[in-house]
């Protein structure tokens, strides 16, 4: 399954949360590993301090436990992290995709 992950780190910790990102990467699979996060510069969420990087990230997981091994230490180091389950929904296929979890 596809999720999106915010990641909110405060600059004094950058250094710390980007060493844990590279380490759990590192032991990701290669399949399974995604491009570079984003970082949002102009876009910055209201409710986040000032001082924050946010980063936004997509990767596939199958099972939570995989979740947890990737943000459990960069969260230790730092950071503050939402992940979001992606619907992959196929152009022209959206009434389809609709029918099918509405049951």
């Amino acid at each position: 399954m596809k999720f999106m992950m915010f990641t909110y780190i405060p600059r004094e910790k950058l250094a710390e949360v980007s060493a844990a990102s590279d380490k759990a990467v590192a032991n990701t699979p290669k399949e399974k590993r995604t491009g570079s996060p984003y970082y949002l510069l102009m876009c910055h969420p209201h409710e986040v301090p000032a001082d924050c990087a946010v980063t936004v990230t997509t990767f596939e997981s199958d099972s939570v436990e995989e979740i947890a091994a990737n943000v459990y230490p960069m969260e230790l180091a730092g950071a503050s992290i939402q992940v979001i389950p992606v619907l992959e929904v196929q152009p022209g296929t959206s009434a389809k995709t609709e029918k099918k979890y509405r049951g």
